[in-house]
């Protein structure tokens, strides 16, 4: 016994040393690709000695000879920190992630390979100015020398994800950062699902009560429009649905998570230093790196600094001496779907304004990890890409004999979008900035502006012309052989929304509706705010004069207008009401939750409990209003809708009428029905979170999920490689949360402020930034998270562009020498 126990010893002892050994080994593996910053390296494609200069929080400030060698240098910073990160944005705009990840991303490949982005960029290299183009080169030269080092020195394959994923990497190439920017534009689209969402709802309830459930800002005034069934008659009233299951690696988002941002500017007489004050924080999907990298460059025209997104030499947000710039989505209906009819006795052409065209085909080949490769035959029509029934589920809405096409002003082969970013870091004020963005395609943009002394708002990017007489506005999809329904080019960049010097003296969007025209001057009719921006305005309008402090103040606030208006509306019968309930009866805690929100200002803080009642509270009414109408298609509507529910207690045309369940004899109350959810709402606290509903955390729920899209699923790894954090906020405030609206954690904090700058005119250098996660891409390195708690806190960094200030305490300084 004695002999088998000193056996069992040996052979614990022998599997623990394997272990760590193992682990030893792993890391050392890893930890090959960390690169050094202090370094010096001898590189060819620059003209001059380059400084690639990084502060403390690991933010390159970069000094060279030339433009094209400040361009060079951040290629070769953005690659060293940011290399699986590019790759991966560059594969997936490719469609070529099936070569490493096999059958999961087949589906998003056949997507990026019908809308042929990539090809579409390398048409688009191209129409960029002679400038952008020499910048694009340097940039990819830098790419590629630090791809070379990594080749030469055995840095361990230039990620750790390299070793887990054989990914050989072809050089980059000016066309690559193009389609990054595609990439982007479909990232921040929503109104292809929407019109799908839309039609699918139309065909099951009738217009009025769609106007409820998809209302319009309740400050327009529409036209009535005709139902789909009766616009595009065949198709069923519900089709079950054809999405595939939603991938940490899609670049496509639902039309709730598919983009927001704030941005606002006060001009010298709102202002207590006395020149003007700028704050921008786009927001997007969060991811672990974030999608954001903080860099400063030294171009022939001054410094700029501010966030660049690896992939692009482009400072999207930032400032230079003179000039601050921000961006917010600004929901322009730049897609439609289009109905092509199939001829029926040749499958190979579609009705056109005068008989049957031939599709526009080319054969595509996808090859997948572990599978046989697949090839597509791709389509196209006058009107744009043909997308298969099972994608967007737009076989829901297709009548028979019919496929459709998207008509989307990103699939431009000569796209100048990247030109006009390149131009913009160049302007020196805000009538230079406006003029530089007049090439700008997509995705569209806000624009927020302020130079030392003025401010403005210009939306840029391209605003589809669409015949007055289109048959559905651009809100549902209309048949292409149809003259009216196709696009007849672009409205003229002057028509674009442009707001400068207002006289109140304040600018700003989050968001919202910037303008009041008709169709087809209109811009959208959908629009992703219509509730954060009366609590900016109140904030705005709250003080005479402003301070960077109080644009900080404003940018982290956490008071949900929606919240304060709609738990008073839905409570408004059920306030101290009731009768006395014995301890732990749903009766006691239903008086415990009305009590804390009695008394609740709408804050919606992580510590507190009020925002994670308040939030399943209208959730579960939403969810008992539409069940009966909508059946299965209740699921697509993920996140309450404050303005449909503030109209069905408001009774606006109507309509009340979705409290009453249509399937009951009795004629049901909105009071009944609040009261019914909110305790849907305290049994699922209750299963979740803890029976003492008043000592929940909105934070459990609200976790920032800055999740690595590749390896944030796998077990063990998911520890390294994923940041979580608590976090206040949450979908209706200024410092938005978005919450994931599905799975069995809805609450979840999955889209926010990645990048946060505040700039200050009277004291440029006084700005301050931050990103969500850190610089590196890197899991092992110091720089992966250590920016991440102070986003979390509310915190900043300095933005300035001094040299010395960059230089003390440097994490490092790399010079970059030209071959001889």
């Amino acid at each position: 016994m004695a002999r088998i126990f000193r056996w069992l010893v040996r052979l614990a002892t022998g599997l623990i040393i394997l272990g760590v050994g193992l682990i030893a080994l792993a890391y050392y593996f890893a930890s090959r690709s960390l690169p050094e910053y202090n370094a010096e390296s001898t590189v060819r494609g620059i003209s001059a000695p380059v400084e690639i200069v990084r502060d403390n929080a690991n933010v390159p400030h970069i000094f060279g000879a030339s433009d094209n060698d400040v361009y060079f240098a951040l290629g070769y910073a953005h690659a060293q920190d940011r290399l699986w990160q590019m790759t991966m944005l560059r594969r997936t705009a490719q469609g070529r992630l099936s070569e490493l990840f096999g059958e999961r991303t087949l589906g998003i490949d056949e997507v990026l390979r019908r809308f042929d982005i990539y090809t579409l960029s390398v048409s688009s290299v191209n129409a960029q100015d002679d400038g952008t183009k020499a910048a694009l080169n340097a940039y990819s030269a830098g790419v590629n020398a630090w791809l070379a080092e990594v080749n030469a020195g055995a840095r361990g394959r230039g990620a750790p994800e390299m070793w887990l994923f054989n990914h050989p990497i072809s050089p980059w190439q000016p066309a690559d950062s193009i389609a990054i920017q595609k990439l982007m534009a479909l990232q921040l689209s929503s109104h292809l699902e929407s019109e799908v969402l839309r039609a699918r709802t139309s065909l099951i309830i009738d217009n009025d009560r769609l106007r409820d459930i998809l209302p319009d800002d309740p400050s327009d005034g529409v036209a009535a429009l005709p139902e789909y069934a009766a616009l595009v008659p065949g198709v069923p009233t519900y089709t079950a649905n054809m999405r595939q299951a939603e991938d940490p690696l899609a670049p496509f988002n639902r039309p709730p998570l598919a983009g927001a941002s704030n941005a606002w500017a006060a001009d010298p007489t709102r202002s207590a230093s006395g020149s003007t004050l700028l704050a921008s924080d786009p927001h997007l999907g969060l991811t672990a790196p974030s999608i954001w990298y903080l860099a400063r460059l030294e171009l022939s025209t001054g410094g700029i600094i501010g966030g660049t997104i690896p992939g692009m030499p482009l400072v999207l947000a930032g400032r230079s001496d003179a000039l601050g710039w921000g961006i917010t989505s600004a929901y322009v209906d730049d897609q439609d779907i289009v109905l092509e009819e199939v001829n029926p006795n040749n499958p190979n052409e579609y009705r056109g304004l005068d008989g049957w065209n031939t599709f526009r085909s080319r054969d595509s080949v996808i090859n997948v990890k572990d599978a046989p490769a697949v090839t597509l035959r791709l389509r196209w029509t006058v009107n744009g890409p043909v997308m298969p029934g099972d994608q967007f589920n737009l076989g829901t809405i297709t009548p028979p004999g019919h496929v459709t096409a998207i008509a989307w002003s990103a699939l431009s082969d000569r796209d100048t979008s990247m030109s006009a970013g390149m131009a913009l870091m160049r302007a020196r004020n805000v009538d230079d900035a406006i003029d530089a963005a007049e090439t700008y395609i997509a995705p569209a943009q806000n624009l927020t502006l302020a130079d030392r002394n003025r401010i403005a708002m210009k939306t840029i990017g391209a605003l589809p012309a669409r015949d007055p007489d289109h048959q559905s506005q651009g809100r549902f999809p209309a048949f292409g052989y149809l003259a009216q329904n196709r696009w007849q080019g672009r409205f003229p960049y002057s028509d674009n929304p442009e707001f400068t010097n207002p006289e109140g003296g304040i600018i700003g969007n989050t968001n919202n509706k910037t303008i009041d025209r008709p169709f087809p001057q209109h811009v959208s009719f959908l629009w992703g705010d219509t509730q954060r921006i009366n609590r900016w305005r109140r904030l705005m309008q709250a003080r005479e004069v402003h301070t960077r402090d109080s644009f900080i103040e404003a940018q982290l606030d956490t008071v949900s207008f929606t919240a304060r208006t709609l738990s008073t509306l839905m409570g408004a019968d059920l306030w101290f009401t009731g009768d006395a309930a014995p301890e732990g009866t749903p009766e006691r805690q239903r008086q415990i939750a009305l009590n804390l929100l009695s008394s609740w200002n709408g804050e919606m803080n992580e510590h507190l409990p009020e925002p994670l009642i308040y939030s399943a509270w209208a959730r579960a009414f939403q969810e008992r209003l539409i069940r009966d109408e909508l059946g299965p298609l209740a699921a697509e509507f993920t996140h309450p809708n404050p303005v449909f529910i503030e109209r069905v207690f408001r009774d606006i045309d109507g309509a009340g009428i979705w409290c009453d369940v249509i399937q009951s004899a009795p004629v049901e109350t909105c009071t009944e029905i609040a009261r019914q959810a909110l305790d849907d709402a305290i049994l699922w606290i209750n299963e979740n979170h803890g029976e003492a509903v008043e000592a929940v955390r909105w934070g459990d729920a609200h976790q920032a999920t800055h999740d690595h899209p590749v390896l944030g699923q796998t077990p063990i790894l998911e520890w390294v490689v994923n940041i979580r954090q608590s976090t206040s906020g949450g979908d209706n405030t200024l410092q938005r949360g978005r919450t994931s609206g599905t799975g069995p954690n809805p609450f979840q904090n999955v889209h926010a402020a990645g990048y946060r700058g505040v700039y200050d005119f009277a004291d440029p250098d006084s700005s301050v930034f931050i990103i969500s996660t850190g610089q590196s891409g890197h899991p092992l390195s110091r720089h992966y998270d250590n920016l991440g708690e102070l986003w979390r806190r509310g915190e900043y960094i300095p933005m300035s562009l001094d040299p010395d200030l960059a230089r003390a305490a440097a994490v490092g300084v790399t010079v970059l020498r030209p071959e001889s």
